[in-house]
């Protein structure tokens, strides 16, 4: 589905971002790994697109550091001649935050990751995208539209991914650039499990609340960022997907 196409995956070194470089490499678009600091994690993603015979790199950036984010496709285009067809726009942070313990500066810090790390990202692809398009997709939450307790900042954030992506696919439509937005539901990852974040009266929740009757994992959602990248999605664009086992 992506043979001869190069994906890049922000914040990919586990969870979510790792699956979804896992299954863009199985497709056959060369990866570039993002990470931030797990390194290596990173490593451990392209050593598995490797050995399925795909090509990939580890590059590490502050997606929120504008610096940074020149150097990461600096680096990009080092290692694959320049050209780019996917930008999955994974990387973000999650800090449980009751409403009265928002400070400033958490407020800031999130907003830089998880909303600016996007917005620049997207501009650095923009300017490499070939002639003929190319796909942006945003990783979302349910928290954007469903809200949870202690997540204001960050159901906030992920309210403003998915207006930025029905802005810029209206902007972008012209350069048959696509942007679309998924927005998952509980998903199970390294990450929400060593945060605490994931116990197991939620999982149990979540199981009662799902129609299919069990919590996500990152392979169940990396499929349909394939979908939204390929061009068995190219009459979608401005469209938030929700891949939630039936939760609404």
């Amino acid at each position: 589905m992506l043979h001869r196409k190069v994906a890049l995956v922000t914040g990919a070194s586990r969870g979510i971002g790792a699956a979804v470089a896992k299954q863009l490499g199985e497709a056959g678009a060369a990866v570039i790994v993002n990470y931030a600091s797990n390194r290596g994690g990173a490593d451990a993603v392209v050593r598995s697109i490797e050995a399925r015979g795909g090509r990939a790199v580890a590059i590490q950036a502050d997606v929120g550091d504008a610096a940074g984010v020149e150097r990461l496709f600096r680096e990009a285009d080092d290692a694959f001649g320049g050209r780019l067809d996917v930008l999955v726009n994974n990387a973000g942070i999650y800090v449980t935050t009751p409403l009265q313990e928002v400070t400033p500066a958490h407020f800031d810090h999130s907003f830089r990751i998880n909303v600016l790390g996007a917005i620049l990202c997207c501009q650095a692809a923009c300017s490499r995208f070939p002639s003929d398009g190319g796909s942006i997709v945003n990783i979302s939450s349910l928290a954007a539209t469903k809200g949870a307790a202690g997540s204001v900042v960050y159901s906030a954030t992920k309210g403003a991914i998915d207006a930025l992506t029905r802005t810029l696919s209206e902007e972008l439509a012209p350069r048959n650039i696509r942007v679309n937005a998924i927005n998952p539901g509980l998903v199970i990852t390294e990450g929400t499990r060593a945060a605490g974040f994931v116990t197991e009266q939620l999982e149990q929740e979540w199981k009662a609340k799902a129609a299919l009757g069990r919590v996500a994992t990152p392979e169940d959602i990396a499929p349909v960022v394939l979908f939204l990248a390929s061009s068995a999605s190219r009459w979608l664009t401005g469209e938030t997907i929700h891949p939630t086992g039936g939760v609404r």
